[in-house]
C-alpha cells in the first residue's frame, strides 16, 4: 500500500525500482520473466489486476478515439493542406509549407505536422492518415500519466487519472483533429513527468529530458510550451534533492537543451536565405521571430496582433473580441463545456493533497506530485482567463492532462486517509461539488439528455454525504458509495464526450460537445455565434469517396446565434476587413453525402453574403472560406487539374482555407495568397506580376477574403489587379480567372 504522506522525522521513501532483478529475496533466484510477460504483468509490487487492467484502459480509449474518425473528412483544412504538401516535398514538410511548391508556411512551427506527413507518405492522402497519428497521441498522453501517477500513488489513482482525462470532452475531440494541440499536450505532459523523475533521485538525465521535451513542444505551439516553465523550476529549486547549486546547475543545462531542441529548426530558418524558402505565415516581416513574439506571442496576450482575424482589441459588446476575460472564463458559457467538468475537483483535491502531505520531508515526492500537476494547471488557467488575443475553446485541451493527474492522486490519498474525518470529509464535499457543476453544465444545453443532470446531482450530492462518513461504514458498503460518487463525477463529461465522439468536426473553429454546448459569442463574441463555430460539425470538406453522417444543426433564435453545426447564424464578415456584421438566418447543416453546409444571408457592411457553403468563398454567417474549407465542384476540379504540371501552382487563392480545399482536391499546389487571413504580405503584388509573367500560376480564385485584420492589403490589391486585367469565368458557384488569357 502507497504511504500518502511521511511525518517530518521520517526518511525519504525510495524511489521505486525501474525493474525487477533476475535475483530477489533471501538468497534464492526467480528466473527473468520474458518481455512480453513483463508488459503484462507489470510491476512485481502491483496487484496482479493492475496492469491488465491499464492495458484493456488504453485499448478501450484507442478504439473510443478512432471510433467514427473519418466523419472528420480532413479536418482542419489548412493543416492538412500542409500535410499534403509535406508528403510530397520534403522542403514542405521541413518548413510546414501550405503547398509543395513552398509559396508560404502554417502561422505556427511544423512539429506537430511531421507525423501526419509522414503517416501520409507511407499512407496515402486520407481522413484516417492525417488523423490516426493524433488518436495515437492522445493514446500516448494517457499512458505517460497512468506511468506518472502510478510511481508515487495507487494503481487505482492511475486508472482513475487515465478514465478522467479521456472523458475531458475537449480532449475527445483534439487528440481526433489535426491541430497542433494534441503533441503539445502530449509534450507538456512528458515534461512533468520527466521532472517528477528526476525529483525521486536528483539526476540531472530527467532533467534534461524534460528540456527535451519543451523544446519540441516549442516547435508545436511556441510560446504556449513555456507556461508550465516557471512553477516547474521553483519547484525543483526548492524541493528536489541534492545541493542547491547542483539543482541550479541541473536547471540550466534544462534550459540549455530546451533551446538545442527547440532553437536548431529556428536557427536554420532564420539564417536560411528568405529567397530560397518559403514565406513565414502569419508574420508581417517573413520572420519566425516576429511571427513567435508578436502574433503568436504577445499578441496573444495583449490582444495586438497585427493580421488577426477581425484584429485584436475589444469586441462590439466591450468584451474580448475572442470571449468574455476574467477569473471565471474556464467556467463560463463559452469554455465550461469544454474542460471544467473535474476542475472544481481537481483544485480542492490540489489543496487537500497539499495539506495531507504539509508535513513531509522537503523531498517528499508525493507533495511534489501534487505542486507539480497542480502549479502547472494553477498558470496555465490564469493565462487563458486573462489573455486578450485569440483564444478558441480547443486550447483548453491542455489543462485536461493536468487535472486528471489532481483528481486521480487527490481522490486515491484521501479514500486511503478516510478513517480521518477530515479527508472522508474533504473527499464528499468534492464529489457533491463536482456533482452540483456537472448539473450547471448540463442545465446549459436542457434538450441534451434533459434526465441526466437531475440523476447526476441527486446521485452525487447523497454519494457526497456518504463518503463524508465512509471511515464509519464497512468497506463495501464504503466502497459502494464511492462508485456512485465516482460515476455521478464523470457521467457528465462522458455525456459530453460521447457526442463528441458520435460527430465529424471540420473548420479553423471547434467544440466538443451537443449543440449549443460552447456559446462563444455572448457580448462582444466573435464569428461562429453562441452555440456555433467558425468550423463546421458533420459537414465540410471530404475526401474523395468518404460521405458524412447526418448531424442536423439547431436554427438560430436571435440575430447571430446559431446551433452547432451550422454555417448561417454566424457573423457574417466583410469582404475586404473591417468590423463584424450580424448574421441572420437560420444555417443548417445537411451533412449527408458531400458534407455540404447551406447557411443563412449575412448582412455584412458593404453588401450581402450567402451562407452557401458549396463553393470557395463562400461570405455568409459563418466567415466563409476565411475559416472553413470550402466543397470543390466536379467541374471546377477538371479545370484546375488542367495542364496543372505545366505550372508550378495550378492556381491562386486568396486565404489559406480557400486554397487548401482546392489542393486537397486536385493534389496540385495551390498557392494561399496573404497566408490564413489574407493580410500577410506574401506575395506583393510585384511579386505576383512577376510569377504571371513567368507563367507560374494558371488560375486566379476569386471570392476571397481580401485581407483581415490590418496587414499589409497585398491580397486586396493582387485581387484588384487580376479582375481589372483578365476575363472572368464561372464554374458552378465559384468563379476563377485564367492568368494566361489577359483582356
Amino acid at each position: 500500500m502507497t504511504q500518502p504522506h511521511l511525518p517530518a522525522d521520517a526518511p525519504a521513501l525510495p524511489p521505486p525500482p525501474a525493474a525487477a532483478p533476475a535475483v530477489q529475496g533471501l538468497g534464492h533466484g526467480r528466473p527473468k520473466q520474458p518481455p512480453l510477460a513483463r508488459v503484462w504483468r507489470g510491476r512485481s509490487e502491483d496487484p496482479r489486476w493492475a496492469r491488465p487492467a491499464f492495458l484493456g484502459l488504453l485499448l478501450v480509449v484507442a478504439l473510443a478515439y478512432l471510433w467514427n474518425l473519418s466523419a472528420s473528412g480532413y479536418a482542419n483544412s489548412f493543416y492538412s493542406a500542409a500535410v499534403q504538401a509535406g508528403s510530397q516535398s520534403w522542403k514542405a514538410m521541413f518548413f510546414g509549407s501550405l503547398d509543395s511548391a513552398n509559396a508560404i508556411t502554417v502561422d505556427k512551427p511544423p512539429a506537430s505536422l511531421w507525423p501526419m506527413a509522414l503517416s501520409v507518405r507511407i499512407f496515402g492522402l486520407s481522413s484516417w492518415a492525417i488523423l490516426v497519428p493524433q488518436v495515437l497521441m492522445g493514446v500516448a498522453t494517457a499512458g505517460v500519466l497512468y506511468a506518472a501517477v502510478r510511481r508515487r500513488f495507487s494503481a487505482a489513482a492511475g486508472l482513475l487519472t487515465v478514465a478522467a482525462f479521456a472523458l475531458t470532452p475537449v480532449a475527445a475531440l483534439m487528440f481526433r483533429f489535426n491541430n497542433p494541440d494534441a503533441l503539445l499536450a502530449l509534450l507538456m505532459t512528458v515534461t512533468v513527468y520527466c521532472v517528477l523523475r528526476g525529483m525521486e533521485n536528483g539526476r540531472t538525465k530527467w532533467l534534461v529530458w524534460a528540456g527535451v521535451a519543451v523544446g519540441l513542444a516549442f516547435l508545436a505551439k511556441t510560446l504556449q510550451a513555456f507556461l508550465i516553465l516557471p512553477p516547474l523550476a521553483v519547484l525543483y529549486a526548492v524541493f528536489a534533492p541534492g545541493r542547491p547549486l547542483k539543482r541550479i546547475g541541473q536547471l540550466l543545462l534544462s534550459g540549455l537543451a530546451m533551446v538545442v531542441a527547440g532553437g536548431w529548426w529556428v536557427a536554420v530558418v532564420e539564417l536560411w536565405p528568405a529567397s530560397s524558402r518559403p514565406y513565414i505565415g502569419g508574420s508581417q516581416n517573413n520572420s519566425f521571430l516576429e511571427l513567435t513574439f508578436g502574433y503568436n506571442g504577445l499578441g496573444r496576450i495583449n490582444g495586438e496582433e497585427t493580421g488577426s482575424v477581425g484584429g485584436g482589441g475589444r469586441g462590439m459588446g466591450g468584451g474580448s473580441q475572442w470571449g468574455e476575460t476574467g477569473i471565471d472564463r474556464m467556467f463560463n458559457s463559452e469554455i465550461g463545456s469544454q474542460i471544467s467538468w473535474l476542475l472544481p475537483a481537481a483544485l480542492l483535491l490540489l489543496v487537500a493533497g497539499v495539506v495531507v502531505t504539509r508535513k513531509a520531508r522537503r523531498t517528499d515526492t508525493a507533495r511534489a506530485a501534487f505542486l507539480a500537476w497542480g502549479g502547472s494547471l494553477v498558470m496555465t488557467m490564469v493565462v487563458f482567463s486573462f489573455m486578450a488575443g485569440i483564444f478558441h475553446q480547443y486550447y483548453t485541451v491542455a489543462l485536461a492532462p493536468y487535472a486528471a493527474a489532481l483528481v486521480g492522486m487527490g481522490a486515491s490519498v484521501l479514500w486511503e486517509e478516510r478513517a480521518r474525518f477530515t479527508a472522508s470529509a474533504a473527499l464528499g464535499v468534492t464529489a457533491a461539488v463536482t456533482a452540483v457543476w456537472s448539473y450547471v453544465l448540463l442545465n446549459r444545453t436542457p434538450d441534451y439528455v434533459p434526465w441526466l443532470r437531475w440523476v447526476i446531482l441527486v446521485g452525487g450530492v447523497a454519494a457526497g454525504l456518504g463518503i463524508a462518513v465512509a471511515g464509519r461504514l464497512n468497506r463495501r458498503l464504503a466502497l459502494g458509495t464511492a462508485g456512485v460518487g465516482l460515476v455521478a463525477a464523470l457521467a457528465g463529461p462522458t455525456a459530453y464526450t460521447i457526442s463528441t465522439l458520435d460527430t465529424g468536426h471540420s473548420g479553423s473553429i471547434v467544440t466538443a460537445g451537443p449543440a449549443g454546448a460552447s456559446m462563444m459569442g455572448g457580448r462582444g463574441g466573435f464569428p461562429g455565434g453562441p452555440g456555433g463555430e467558425g468550423g463546421m460539425r458533420g459537414g465540410g470538406m471530404q475526401p474523395p469517396g468518404q460521405g458524412r453522417q447526418n448531424s442536423q444543426g439547431q436554427p438560430g433564435q436571435l440575430p447571430g446565434q446559431g446551433g452547432q453545426g451550422r454555417q448561417g447564424g454566424g457573423t457574417g464578415m466583410p469582404p475586404t476587413g473591417g468590423m463584424p456584421g450580424q448574421g441572420n438566418g437560420q444555417g443548417q447543416n445537411q451533412g449527408t453525402g458531400n458534407g455540404k453546409q447551406q447557411g443563412g444571408i449575412g448582412t455584412m457592411p458593404g453588401g450581402a453574403g450567402t451562407g452557401e457553403r458549396g463553393g470557395p468563398g463562400g461570405m455568409g454567417g459563418g466567415m466563409g472560406g476565411l475559416l472553413n474549407g470550402a466543397q470543390v465542384s466536379a467541374k471546377a476540379k477538371v479545370l484546375v487539374e488542367k495542364n496543372a504540371d505545366d505550372y508550378t501552382w495550378a492556381a491562386a487563392a486568396v486565404g489559406s482555407q480557400n486554397a487548401a480545399s482546392y489542393q486537397l482536391s486536385t493534389g496540385k499546389p495551390v498557392m494561399a495568397i496573404g497566408g490564413f487571413n489574407g493580410s500577410d504580405p506574401s506575395p506583393t503584388l510585384a511579386q505576383f506580376k512577376s510569377y504571371v509573367e513567368d507563367g507560374k500560376i494558371h488560375y486566379f480564385i476569386g471570392g476571397g477574403m481580401g485581407g483581415m485584420g490590418g496587414g499589409s492589403g497585398s491580397a486586396s490589391k493582387i485581387q484588384s489587379w487580376v479582375e481589372k486585367n483578365y476575363t472572368k469565368v464561372t464554374v458552378g458557384s465559384a468563379t476563377f480567372y485564367d492568368l494566361t488569357q489577359p483582356k
